[in-house]
């Protein structure tokens, strides 16, 4: 009976254990759910955080970029237009001297000018009558054959004046069948506009005033007014009209003598032009110039695009572009007729940017303005020997080394995770360009920058902000023939104002221009003619 009953009693121990483990296993299902769903839970909660956090890196680089733009701003509206060393880039160059612009310390100055081309007035200063004895017993002086000198120079306020012209008449006495008048005048004195009492020297003056000082022709008048000559705007202006024709050969012919050469300068800033033309919706038209070593050419076009850049050099043209990145000279250099020079002063622009912007990264950006300007110091010691000579190629070894380094540093750095994309983007673009940024290593006569052309348009820049461009298109087509007729005469170093009274002269005497024009581009001159053109202009008749 006892063996029954244990049996029984493990029975229920055993039916209980089932039930315990029956009652365990549910329970550690609902666990194993509650911690699947957890888990679930888990990954979507990590999920938004990561999401949440990539977001909140965008945004921060966001607000970098902002900041830095914002930086940016305020240094263009109140900060100074300077590129000088910081504090930063003081210390980044310790050792290097760092030399002031202007005139440095010691070295030999040019001395007063001698001004030997100005005419002379001589003034005789003495005492007056009282004061040409002695002082003390009354005795007068005894006047010696010697002067004391000394030069002040003056301006003379030029004087308007009418030139009367008065033409001699004869009789004819003879009793000659002939068909001639009884009473024969002299010969007309050519005027450069027909029926127009505005003289050559006035039409060179305006231009001049305008075209090469930037000033406009109103401010000319009213300081002419001021001093007894009142001309009337609307006279000044159609006259100007008519004078864009002779003056059209010219500039064509420099156009020709430009696109002939190998290699050139070229930029392009914004016009204004206000007449409307058809398809052309704004009054935003483009000055292009494109400058070499003999000449300097500007085009006025209603547009950006590589259509310029085609228009003006020929299909069989080809040569290296120093040129900015801008793409419509990528575009021309894709049909394989011409290489591009990027320029270093673009990028360095760009470093200069990157550390005003982004304070935190100062250093990274100075570092790359250090290699740049060792770059520029190396390739300027190489140009200052002989091609063929020893010390020119130990020193292009140099310079070849360091454009290696670089460019290794520039691999390295895009490779590194870490960089934010304000970094990126100035290097990717530096990669992309690398190639056109070299040209300058293999070919020493190409600089490396495009200044030449960024200079060029200085003075168009001030003329635009003097007088806001150009009223119509004729007077738009002016400036670009005027510019390019004064900078082409001063890379000759021939004087403007003497060149423009000699050729209006020459115009008004023998009417069109096309006959004569040869004689007045610098390249056909004889070396007599430039050094009569390279001097003051000594009266308004210079035929």
């Amino acid at each position: 009976m006892d063996f029954l009953n244990e049996i029984k009693s493990r029975e229920d121990q055993l039916l209980n254990l089932q039930s315990l483990l029956v009652t365990t296993y549910t329970h550690c299902e609902q666990l194993k759910i509650e911690l699947i769903d957890h888990k679930q839970k888990a990954n979507y909660w990590e999920a938004q955080f990561n999401q949440i956090k990539s977001k909140e890196i965008e945004w921060q680089d966001q607000i970098d970029e902002l900041r830095a733009q914002l930086r940016k701003r305020e240094k263009q509206l109140f900060g100074h237009q300077s590129e000088k060393a910081t504090k930063n880039q003081d210390q980044n160059t310790a050792g290097k001297s760092l030399k002031s612009r202007g005139q440095q310390t010691g070295a030999k100055g040019h001395g007063r000018r001698k001004q030997v081309d100005l005419p002379v007035v001589e003034e005789m200063i003495d005492f007056v009558d009282d004061s040409k004895h002695c002082p003390h017993c009354g005795l007068p002086y005894e006047p010696i054959n010697a002067t004391e000198d000394s030069e002040i120079l003056e301006v003379i306020n030029v004087k308007a004046y009418k030139r009367v012209i008065k033409r001699k008449k004869y009789r004819r006495c003879c009793q000659c069948q002939i068909a001639l008048p009884k009473i024969i005048t002299a010969p007309a004195v050519g005027r450069l506009l027909p029926k127009s009492k505005v003289g050559v020297s006035i039409w060179a003056s305006l231009l001049l005033q305008k075209y090469e000082y930037q000033q406009p022709i109103y401010r000319s008048l009213k300081q002419w007014e001021a001093n007894g000559l009142s001309l009337a705007v609307g006279t000044i202006t159609d006259g100007l009209k008519k004078i864009l024709p002779l003056l059209s050969p010219v500039y064509d012919g420099i156009v020709v003598h430009n696109s002939a050469a190998n290699h050139w300068h070229a930029d392009e800033t914004g016009w204004k032009v206000f007449e409307m033309i058809e398809g052309k919706h704004s009054s935003r038209w483009y000055l292009w110039i494109f400058a070499n070593g003999e000449s300097v050419v500007y085009k006025l076009d209603p547009s950006r695009s590589s259509r310029v850049l085609t228009d003006h050099f020929n299909e069989a043209s080809s040569g290296i572009l120093n040129v900015d990145r801008y793409s419509a000279y990528k575009a021309i250099a894709k049909k394989g007729l011409f290489t591009l020079a990027f320029c270093w002063a673009h990028v360095r622009r760009d470093f200069i940017s990157h550390a005003k912007a982004y304070p935190h990264l100062e250093a990274w950006g100075l570092s790359w303005i250090n290699r740049i300007g060792q770059l520029y110091a190396l390739n300027k010691d190489r140009l200052k020997s002989e091609a063929s000579s020893q010390d020119y190629k130990k020193r292009e070894a140099c310079l070849k080394e360091a454009v290696e380094k670089m460019h290794q540093v520039m691999i390295q750095e895009l490779s590194l995770d870490g960089f934010s994309q304000s970094q990126k983007k100035i290097l990717v673009s530096l990669k992309n360009h690398w190639g056109g940024l070299t040209v300058f290593v293999d070919r020493p006569e190409i600089p490396m920058d495009n200044n030449v052309a960024e200079r060029g348009l200085r003075h168009s820049v001030i003329g635009r902000k003097n007088y806001y461009g150009s009223s119509a298109v004729w007077s738009g087509e002016l400036a670009a023939a005027l510019f390019t007729i004064f900078e082409t005469l001063k890379k000759w170093k021939l004087n403007p104002h003497t060149w423009l009274i000699a050729y209006l002269q020459k115009c008004a005497v023998n009417g069109s221009p096309p006959e004569f024009i040869d004689n007045f581009l610098p390249w056909n001159m004889t070396d007599q003619q430039k050094d009569l053109f390279k001097k003051s202009p000594v009266g308004e008749n210079m035929s």
